[in-house]
């Protein structure tokens, strides 16, 4: 097997964040439900929340992206593949993740209707965020966009569960699984949402089940939804006599990870105060996987995910705003 040559490389949706603080009556107001994701499903109805939004920041995002780019804060190679249209934000987009160092060269969509997706994001003063996503563009990767070659060359294909809502990337994902194997390479794979394991439970499973996947990230809402089952001990045993590595957050809680039937945790890593919880889970799959390309134990990849998630939810926005390593290297050395 030849070495590769990036760490992780990702797939998922190519999103432009906007981020702005909203209050609880904002939030009844809209009807939206609070502290998760709900989809958008035309550019009019995106257009009329942005315009009642208050004024926030703008930049690229999206689960899997959010990973990759704390990847590269954390100085470790990485790719992504996502759809943008040839658009302002696709252009806003494929700068932003080339600046944080991540390849990208996803061939942008030559229709601009839909346009490039973005994600209208309400934090209330609780620190939690509600995400109003226009999928647009994102939904239409197809798997003849797949840079092969990209798959192949990285240690990790790290896959974001939100992607598995529309027909072309989920068979888009489904073959770059198999591209990844062939390689010798491994898949991880993140549940994302309660609402997207309730609309793919079968499918998930089906992945679990079969040994598609070798690292899963969820939450402990995740990982229980996923079983149907309100005992976390339980959902947690199941999952984990399928998939040879599975690490669960569970907020102020800390981590846990199970590897090969042995479990490991670590406590939540301390924050004066919690701002913004967007791309908590995201920015701790980072701080695990580039603990784990450094070649570092399960123990402190956990708390190198903690660190990194801790950062991130002290301020607005899904990009750290400190030196990543320089944190790592002062707890872990």
């Amino acid at each position: 097997m030849a070495a590769a040559k990036y760490d992780v490389v990702a797939i998922g949706n190519a999103i432009v964040d906007v981020i702005a603080k909203a209050d609880d009556a904002f939030i009844i107001a809209e009807n939206l439900k609070k502290n998760t994701m709900q989809l958008l499903f035309s550019t009019e109805a995106a257009e009329a929340l942005y315009a009642k939004m208050g004024p926030g920041i703008e930049a690229s995002g999206g689960s899997a992206a959010n990973t990759v780019a704390g990847l590269a804060a954390l100085g470790r190679t990485c790719g992504f593949i996502g759809q943008v249209a040839d658009d302002q934000l696709g252009q806003v987009f494929a700068h932003d993740i080339r600046a944080l160092g991540v390849a990208f060269d996803t061939p942008m969509r030559a229709e601009t209707d839909p346009s490039t997706a973005r994600c209208l994001i309400l934090v209330t003063p609780d620190g939690h965020r509600t995400m109003n996503t226009y999928l647009g563009a994102s939904q239409f990767l197809p798997e003849s966009a797949l840079d092969r070659d990209l798959i192949a060359d990285g240690a990790i294909l790290y896959l974001e569960g939100y992607l598995w809502d529309p027909e072309e990337p989920r068979a888009a994902m489904r073959a770059a699984i198999d591209i990844a194997h062939a390689a010798g390479r491994k898949v991880a794979f993140t549940l994302s949402d309660t609402f997207c394991i309730s609309r793919h439970r079968a499918d998930f499973v089906k992945l679990i089940e079969n040994g598609d996947i070798d690292i899963l990230f969820a939450n402990e809402a995740e990982i229980t939804s996923l079983n149907e089952t309100e005992d976390f001990e339980a959902a947690v045993a199941k999952t984990a006599a399928h998939v040879p590595l599975l690490v669960v957050t569970r907020s102020e809680h800390g981590a846990i990870a199970v590897a090969d039937g042995e479990r490991f945790a670590v406590p939540a890593a301390p924050v004066a105060a919690v701002v913004d919880t967007t791309g908590a889970g995201d920015l701790f799959a980072a701080g695990f996987l580039a603990g784990q390309a450094e070649g570092r134990s399960i123990t402190d990849s956990l708390t190198m995910g903690a660190l990194a998630a801790a950062e991130i939810i002290s301020h607005f926005g899904a990009r750290p705003e400190v030196d990543l390593k320089a944190l790592v290297a002062a707890r872990l050395g």
